[in-house]
């Protein structure tokens, strides 16, 4: 199932292992098979035969590569040993302002037929992300979690652009969207009940409404009312920005849509051109004009020895023999001398580029 990337050049062999699906990408250097061939690995693992970054395949088989060596096997001793000694995943660098997680397997985003566009990897719709501590104040046991990505409405192509995920502290972000709300501590013991006879504690364990009565005078339950308050009028009032944004982002939206009804229009005005420089490419290339000047040369060549037949038949005189054949001789050697010309041409052309 190897995949060509680029004829010649570059490869990609996609190998699962343990639920891991890991890329092995071969690019050939322009001395191949003089130069020894690199080889990485997407995503990072972690492996006796990768380097320290877990990118590259550090095997001495790849190291001691030569002309004489194959390929071939090489590759599959690669995959035999990743068969016997599984790898594992990397861990992910955190250097980045923004961090994508690549699922594994899955091959990178199509440029919709632009070759000059570089492919765009998808992204998950489940990325974990790291929680980074920026002052010493922030727990140090919150290491990482997941959030699932939210179902965005359909807007066309821009429901499939990448959502960024920032890496910096998200503790203050939590609790500013609703997200990870803690609960006020439960106290292990209530002062409140020490100073109930044993006949009240039994109606309020026999009785729902005393009990329920007890439990809404309690503190704690009074802070999580207010606090669910505070957080309805907060999310009520970013509601009502979202609506005042939704014109903004209806129009920005439209923009983008007749950008893109724009670059589809453009891409398919350049293809035809495409086409139409290929043709005539082809049509002025140099084997097409040899060809059309020994074509041209044969015809020349053949009127001539019709003047030359009419004038031996009688049907000319002497006069418009010699003006007529002589034209038309001169026009068939120069052809020739031309076609000539350019077959050394030719041919110096293709023993300079096989050397």
């Amino acid at each position: 199932s190897i995949a060509e990337i680029q004829k010649d050049v570059e490869y990609r062999l996609p190998f699962s292992v343990n639920n891991l699906t890991i890329n092995i990408n071969i690019l050939l250097p322009p001395q191949f098979p003089q130069e020894k061939p690199v080889i990485s690995v997407y995503p990072p693992i972690r492996h006796h035969l990768m380097d320290k970054q877990g990118v590259y395949v550090t095997s001495p088989l790849v190291n001691n590569f030569t002309m004489h060596s194959d390929l071939g096997k090489i590759i599959q001793s690669l995959l035999d040993e990743f068969w016997k000694n599984p790898p594992v995943l990397a861990p992910t660098s955190t250097a980045f302002p923004y961090l994508y997680s690549n699922p594994g397997g899955m091959p990178s985003y199509a440029s919709q037929g632009f070759p000059f566009l570089p492919p765009f990897p998808p992204q998950e719709a489940n990325r974990t992300v790291s929680s980074l501590s920026v002052t010493d104040t922030v727990s140090s046991s919150t290491t990482n979690y997941t959030t699932a990505k939210p179902a965005a409405p359909s807007f066309g192509i821009l429901s499939n652009l990448p959502l960024p995920v920032p890496t910096a502290d998200t503790s203050v972000q939590i609790s500013q969207n609703g997200f990870g709300y803690r609960m006020p501590d439960v106290p292990d013991e209530f002062p409140e009940l020490s100073e109930l006879s044993v006949s009240q504690l039994t109606n309020m364990n026999e009785q729902e409404e005393i009990l329920l009565e007890q439990f809404l005078t309690l503190p704690q339950l009074k802070q999580i009312i207010t606090d669910k308050d505070d957080l309805v009028k907060s999310i009520e009032e970013l509601a009502r920005k979202n609506l005042l944004l939704e014109p903004s982002l209806e129009a920005k939206r439209q923009t983008v849509l007749e950008k893109y009804e724009l670059l589809t229009q453009m891409k398919s005005t350049f293809e035809k051109k495409m086409q139409r420089q290929h043709e005539l490419s082809e049509s002025c290339s140099a084997s097409a004009l040899q060809a059309r000047l020994k074509v041209a040369a044969h015809e020349a060549e053949e009127e001539s020895d019709n003047v030359a037949e009419d004038f031996l038949e009688g049907k000319t005189e002497i006069d418009d023999f010699l003006s007529n054949f002589m034209e038309k001789r001169t026009i068939c050697h120069c052809r020739r001398a031309k076609e000539e010309k350019l077959q050394q041409v030719i041919a110096m052309h293709s023993q300079f580029h096989a050397s």
